[in-house]
């Protein structure tokens, strides 16, 4: 397990490395033809060093690039293919090194760089086609002389939805624009393909994502609905992300036994579920805009006291790009103090994220935290914090995520908070929560995601290393 890691730590430079290569090699090409003008004789003798480390970023990336084809799932046909084109450009970027530094060398070198540019094109779109399709290149044109194609990724509006076929017409749209991405006939993360019907349903490399009647057990659903900031998330929060009522119509989906062929009007129809269909008639399903920020605008904190704030080794940042309002996090200093929430307090218009985890955070302290009441993130795990000190946090009333995990606090406690009508998200894992306290609390918070932790995860048969006992040599 340890060497599946190390090999895809090393393979994740790939992206990194790959460019570097591209550029160097195509600055060598343009001096070359450059140096065909008496006018820039003055360059050749950079040629040959620009070559030469050419050459070396290629071999790099070269390297870099079979850990992560071993250590990632991608197409193996287009995998091999890119890689046999990288050699090439390695090779043929070393002869032509040779060439430059002697001239006498029985080759050709027009051909030689007429090739290494060839080669580079095509190194360049194969890679491209692992990691953004095989139509990368040619789906901006199809875009532009194509009315309906697949290639737009838009979810277009449907004339009568209750004919349509519930997965060709509603589902696949979805999928195609959020998921297919990372999952389709060129990559397939997790060993999972999301493109076909009978790939989907067979599942990847830990089982299956769908359970067909039953959506809230069906690990492609739990995946969606877990935080964006979780690992495990998908799709991933750089992503863009499936809005509620795509998530509510692959649940939809899912809870009637995730037909392929049936028509809309077929399936079930809860009165929930009735106008997020309809409206799919007319316009296409959006994306829900972020609520953990608030949508008014806020003046600019005053510089002084964020200044005052980092000096103390507390890290202060925007939440967002084009935004003032921020996030205070204690991850560099464990020991909080009074001043150090007294400054906290002279940001309240703006401080809406606070991360406290680890820290020497206690009841006494909970008063001034509840001060700030324009939280919507509030991170106290394997902090002091009891019972007590948790029924002040109830005066933050637009708190949407609250991590307790590794504290005192027990069920009683969290039934203080329910008052917390915004509340998205709590983490209970490692609390004075039992399993006899769940269906209390998720009464209590019925629209709340709890995360109790304890999590049972398989163990797969490349996980294990066979250790055998050495031979014994009389």
């Amino acid at each position: 397990m340890k060497l599946l890691s190390v090999i895809e730590f090393f393979g994740h430079f790939h992206p990194l490395l790959v460019h570097l290569p591209i550029g160097i090699l195509f600055v060598a090409l343009l001096l070359q033809w450059m140096n065909r003008n008496n006018q820039y004789a003055a360059l050749a003798p950079a040629i040959p060093v620009i070559l030469l480390a050419g050459c070396c970023m290629a071999f790099a990336s070269c390297i870099t690039g079979y850990l992560l084809s071993i250590s990632d799932d991608y197409d193996e046909s287009l995998v091999s293919w890119h890689m046999w084109m990288a050699i090439a450009v390695t090779l043929i970027s070393l002869v032509l090194y040779a060439k430059e530094k002697n001239p006498a060398f029985a080759i050709n070198k027009k051909i030689l760089s007429a090739g290494l540019f060839v080669l580079l094109m095509i190194t360049g779109h194969l890679g491209g086609s692992l990691t953004h399709g095989s139509d990368y290149l040619s789906r901006p044109l199809q875009q532009i002389f194509s009315n309906d194609t697949l290639a737009n990724a838009t979810i277009k509006p449907i004339a009568n939805v209750q004919e349509a076929i519930a997965y060709t017409d509603v589902i696949v749209p979805i999928l195609q624009t959020k998921c297919y991405s990372c999952h389709n006939v060129n990559k397939q993360k997790g060993g999972l393909r999301m493109d076909e019907i009978s790939l989907l349903m067979k599942g990847g490399k830990d089982g299956k994502v769908i359970t067909p009647g039953n959506a809230d057990a069906s690990e492609l659903i739990k995946r969606l609905l877990l935080p964006t900031d979780n690992d495990h998330h998908m799709p991933p929060k750089e992503k863009p992300q499936l809005s509620e009522s795509q998530v509510a119509l692959l649940h939809w989906w899912i809870a009637n036994n995730a037909d392929a062929r049936k028509k809309v009007k077929d399936l079930a129809q809860t009165d929930k579920i009735k106008p997020v269909l309809l409206a799919l008639q007319s316009v296409a399903a959006t994306q829900k805009p972020r609520t953990d920020i608030p949508a008014t605008t806020v003046t600019k904190a005053d510089e002084k006291i964020i200044d005052q704030l980092k000096a103390r080794n507390i890290v202060v940042l925007p939440v967002a790009q084009n935004t003032n309002y921020l996030m205070a996090n204690f991850v560099t200093d464990s020991v909080v103090d009074k001043a150090d929430l007294q400054l906290l307090q002279q940001l309240k218009p703006q401080l809406i994220w606070l991360k406290l985890q680890n820290t020497n955070i206690a009841d006494e302290h909970i008063l001034q935290i509840a001060q700030l009441t324009n939280l919507t993130k509030l991170d106290l795990s394997n902090t002091f914090i009891t019972d007590k000190g948790l029924a002040q946090l109830a005066a933050i009333s637009g708190l949407q995520y609250l991590n307790l995990v590794g504290t005192k606090v027990t069920a009683s406690g969290v039934a203080q908070l329910k008052t917390l009508k915004n509340l998205q998200w709590l983490y209970l894992y490692k609390t004075g929560y039992t399993s006899q306290d769940w269906s209390t609390i998720k009464t209590m918070f019925p629209k709340t995601m709890i995360d109790t932790g304890g999590y049972q995860v398989p163990l797969l048969k490349e996980d294990t290393t066979l250790v055998k006992e050495p031979v014994k040599k009389y």
